[in-house]
């Protein structure tokens, strides 16, 4: 096991998932809730990373976020460092590409919500910032758990993305499924095995709790 690199595919895990969290509450429950004009443009932006190549997201990612574009030199500016292959870089890399993993449970689970539920807390005198700790978050949470599962899992298997982003730098970029690739490269099979079965059994993991969490949904809205 490449510990180091599976400490480096746990911090971007764990790091995408929870600044994910918020953004991708707000971005759910006004897709759920809300009808405006290019409602179906900013679905199709979130949904693009399911369609797009890994390598072609990670191509035009590495293009922004290069010492070359305006980020990159103001990232270099504010920061002394690189944004392209740093663990920032990285993690915003991670976002982008795993926002429709968090997005899209979360909106589902919101578009299930009984309409009378929201207008009967109203009727109450709740506050829609009341309404929501109250009343659809509690209601909603299978589906944020499971954009939470997707998101965790996905990030720890990403390789394309994570290659053309970040590099392979030890202790800072090198994930364990480019630590697999390499030990591939190097014949080492048994290495590449084992790190390959943690990250099935993660992935088996994250599954389940989708589909667990996605009958209680189903159930809920029969």
């Amino acid at each position: 096991m490449d510990w180091p690199a599976f400490a480096v595919s746990l911090k971007l895990a764990a790091w995408t998932g929870a600044l994910l969290l918020p953004l991708g509450l707000v971005l759910a429950r006004a897709l759920a809730f809300r009808r405006f004009p290019g409602r179906g443009w900013v679905e199709a932006l979130v949904a693009a990373p399911l369609v797009l190549p890994p390598t072609v997201l990670g191509f035009y990612l590495l293009s922004v976020f290069g010492g070359g574009s305006p980020l990159g030199e103001a990232w270099m500016r504010l920061t002394g460092g690189p944004l392209a292959f740093s663990f920032e870089g990285l993690l915003a890399a991670s976002l982008i590409f795993n926002l429709p993993f968090a997005v899209q449970p979360m909106q589902r689970a919101f578009e299930a919500l009984p309409p009378d539920v929201r207008q009967a807390a109203w009727v109450s005198g709740l506050s829609p910032w009341r309404t929501f700790w109250a009343v659809e978050l509690p209601l909603a949470w299978p589906g944020v758990a499971s954009a939470l599962a997707l998101t965790f899992a996905h990030t720890l298997g990403e390789f394309g993305v994570v290659l053309m982003v970040g590099g392979s730098i030890p202790g800072e970029t090198r994930t364990l499924s480019l630590s697999i690739y390499d030990r591939v490269q190097a014949l080492d099979f048994q290495a590449a095995g084992l790190m390959s079965a943690a990250l099935l059994g993660f992935s088996v993991a994250a599954i389940a709790v989708v589909h667990g969490l996605s009958a209680r949904v189903g159930t809920r809205r029969g």
